[in-house]
């Protein structure tokens, strides 16, 4: 648990410091500005699909019986923000990991980890299918919980998606520099736990509005030192073990 709020407290320190002011900016708008233009062109659709689903709950005719535009207008918007913002928020946590994650491993480990040897366990290939995997089950989670909603245990739901998909998309990115293939399976394997509860208090932020903007930086930035941190744990008892077996001798 301490590691754990030790990397959000060092994230939050480096996320004030000026170097990283353009890396928090650009991924967030991108993310905003291509689902604009999604939702620009594809509107109609989206809106025939709201009425669907509006008809299959069951609302869609008690909407009609009102007489009143404002409302349904209303509720529609209202979808709209609810898909959209866990749309931006995805694909900027998409973004920074495969994009933006090098340079924020360089501007950390440069400062607080210099002594780690990098020894590149992972690969773009390896962040590309990682993120394609997370997106695809942090979809389907949403997609087989649908009917929670119906029940009211569905406010569950974007907390376990979130830490899911911080854990999943982040852990591999963290260590690809610096850590073998073989200690990134260590480290992912005996911090199972830790990882989905830092995947759990980093997705937090991304329901709290206008600090969600920061999210996805703030979260890259606490599993790189989580991550750095355990993997110079790991280095320290394998050179211990290593001394030890040669003094033995």
């Amino acid at each position: 648990m301490s590691f754990i709020f030790k990397a959000t407290a060092s994230a939050f320190r480096d996320l004030i410091r000026f170097k990283i002011a353009w890396i928090v900016v650009w991924p967030i708008f991108v993310s905003i500005l291509f689902w604009l233009i999604i939702g620009f062109i594809f509107r109609e659709n989206f809106s025939e699909l709201i009425i669907l689903f509006l008809n299959e709950a069951g609302i869609g005719e008690w909407l009609q019986n009102l007489g009143s535009d404002w409302v349904s207008t209303v509720i529609e918007n209202l979808i709209y923000l609810m898909v959209y913002i866990p749309l931006v928020i995805v694909t900027t946590l998409i973004i920074t990991a495969i994009f933006v994650m090098p340079a924020l491993i360089n501007l950390v480990a440069n400062r607080d980890y210099p002594e780690l040897k990098r020894k590149y366990g992972g690969s773009i290939a390896g962040s590309i299918i990682n993120a394609m995997l997370a997106s695809g089950v942090f979809i389907l989670i949403w997609v087989v919980t649908v009917p929670l909603w119906a029940v009211g245990a569905g406010i569950i739901v974007p907390f376990v998606a979130a830490a899911f998909m911080n854990q999943q998309l982040f852990r591999y990115d963290a260590l690809s520099e610096h850590a073998t293939k073989q200690e990134i399976k260590l480290i992912c394997a005996q911090n199972r736990y830790s990882l989905w509860g830092l995947g759990l208090l980093t997705g937090l932020i991304q329901f709290v509005p206008v600090l969600n903007l920061l999210a996805p930086i703030f979260t890259a930035l606490a599993f790189i030192h989580f991550g750095l941190d355990h993997l110079k744990l790991v280095r320290g008892s394998d050179a211990r073990k290593n001394d030890s077996s040669i003094d033995n001798q």
